[in-house]
């Protein structure tokens, strides 16, 4: 089974979905200790549904860098089991 994992030369990170805000947007407590909005992106919109406790991969912002980010992906809880049998599932 493959597992997607964050890249981390691109700022990828772990982040706990923490509360839906609407509008596609969500608050993200992430790895690094910060708490961000994030913006989930129209391709993941329809297809997949997020929900308060989702661990998800996302990537802050260029610019409000401790402010805002983006979701790039939400784990499925077999994934989950994964990457913590892995040891690769950072807990924060």
């Amino acid at each position: 089974m493959r597992v997607r994992t964050p890249r981390e030369r691109d700022g990828e990170q772990y982040g706990i979905i923490i509360q839906m805000l609407g509008f596609d947007r969500v608050r993200v407590r992430c790895e690094d200790g910060n708490i961000r909005v994030g913006r989930i992106p129209g391709r993941m919109k329809k297809r997949v549904w997020m929900r308060v406790g989702d661990t998800v991969i996302l990537t802050p912002w260029d610019f409000q860098t401790d402010e805002k980010c983006d979701v790039v992906y939400r784990y499925r809880g077999n994934e989950l089991d994964w990457l913590e049998k892995r040891g690769k599932l950072k807990v924060f």
